[in-house]
């Protein structure tokens, strides 16, 4: 481990200094390789369906382990789309002459070391790699067992184009020790690595979270809900809602509690329980609810549970200040949407809500890196510090001062 880790650490001093230009055409390169060598990728692909099906994977997730020609084109697109994206390193984010006569510019540089632990999707490995590549970063892999034949053979495609254009594989690599003793080890070593992005379950954030000395950015769950205000437009309502619960619901950004206000409830509820209902969702609601259309109870549990499931719990609140309070409660930080005309409500709702992403009128399953134009994104973090909601390049970017001075002196 320890080997690996310092090969890969002498790696970022070569990755941080690579112009644009290069970065970029072997970025394309890998997308090129990616739609190349697609059929070695599936048949990889196959070996994890095959045992994600005899250990008994449920659907959503199996939906996010597989991988085709079209899917496999999609990833070696988010590469070409993340090569055309700005240079992140080098910017001078402000610059100005101090009163010694100073100048003093504030510029992006890359972190380092970038270790990212990741579940089910193994498109994931191809993004974050590039992300961290066009971003002068190190990529440090390590993707769920559910995934380890797809995870690796892309990785290697990788890699090979890296070798090919004389850089070193360790640039983007899968962790060796994948055991849960590797990952122990790996986010303890912060003479090597610079920065933790975990994605997953709430047991592996919680884990990470509490064990790590390398710095961690939280990719948490995703409790997110969508507000039906008084004045919103019923049919636009109900649609935004649908996308949100049913479009995918096993991913983070899917919406898991709807909030309908009390005014216009007993109008909006069967239309939404009609739609809901022919998308085969479960749905669950308070005993207000529960008065205007037939669902199970609602429990507190149920309010605090992210299903990542086509389940969905439903709540009757008075008015914004309520909903409000209800998402403070229960809400993870990630996405929360309004959906009204009006806009004092809307205003106060992105203002107050405190959430990585506040929508108003739209689907909550936009919180995406692809959606936002970042190409992809190594995760959604619910963090404060440093990066919060889509982590694109610049998010893996932090930054020094470079000082030019004329032979001043401190008196």
């Amino acid at each position: 481990m320890e080997e690996f880790l310092a090969k890969a650490k002498a790696s970022a001093q070569i990755i941080a200094t690579m112009q644009s230009a290069e970065k970029n055409r072997v970025l394309v390169e890998m997308a090129d390789a990616l739609v190349a060598q697609s059929g070695r990728i599936i048949t990889e692909n196959e070996k994890d369906m095959r045992e994600g099906e005899a250990n008994g994977l449920d659907s959503a997730l199996l939906d996010r382990l597989l991988l085709d020609e079209g899917r496999i084109g999609g990833m070696a697109q988010s590469l070409r789309e993340i090569s055309q994206l700005k240079e992140p390193v080098g910017r001078v984010l402000e610059g100005w002459m101090s009163e010694d006569n100073l100048r003093i510019e504030k510029v992006s540089v890359p972190i380092g070391v970038i270790g990212v632990i990741y579940e089910s999707r193994p498109n994931v490995t191809s993004d974050v790699g590039a992300l961290c590549f066009k971003s002068g970063n190190v990529a440090i892999l390590k993707g769920g067992k559910e995934a380890e034949y797809s995870n690796q053979i892309i990785a290697e495609i990788l890699q090979e184009v890296l070798e090919q254009n004389s850089l070193p594989k360790e640039i983007i690599s899968l962790l060796p020790d994948s055991s849960r003793e590797g990952v122990s080890r790996l986010i303890k070593m912060d003479q090597y690595v610079d920065l933790i992005v975990p994605r997953g379950g709430e047991g592996l954030i919680r884990y990470i979270s509490q064990n790590a000395s390398v710095p961690v950015v939280k990719h948490d769950k995703g409790l997110c809900h969508t507000y039906i205000h008084k004045d919103a437009d019923l049919e636009q309502a109900v649609a935004i809602a649908v996308n949100a619960k049913c479009q995918r619901p096993g991913v983070c950004n899917a919406m898991e509690t709807l909030l309908v206000d009390r005014a216009l409830a007993a109008e909006a509820l069967p239309r939404l329980y009609a739609a809901l209902n022919a998308e085969k969702t479960e749905m669950r609601g308070d005993p207000e609810v529960q008065e205007i259309i037939e669902v199970e109870l609602a429990t507190a549990e149920d309010f605090d549970t992210e299903y990542l499931a086509n389940i969905l719990s439903i709540k009757v609140v008075e008015g914004v200040d309520e909903a409000i309070d209800h998402i403070a409660t229960y809400g993870s930080g990630h996405s929360e949407a309004i959906i009204t005309e009006n806009y004092t409500a809307a205003e106060a709702f992105l203002n107050r809500v405190d959430a990585a992403c506040v929508y108003v009128n739209a689907s909550t399953r936009f919180t995406d890196g692809g959606a936002f134009g970042f190409g992809a994104e190594v995760g959604i973090s619910t963090n404060k510090l440093h990066a919060r909601g889509p982590m694109g390049i610049n998010e893996l970017t932090t930054y020094k001062y470079k000082i030019y001075g004329h032979g001043e002196i401190r008196t």
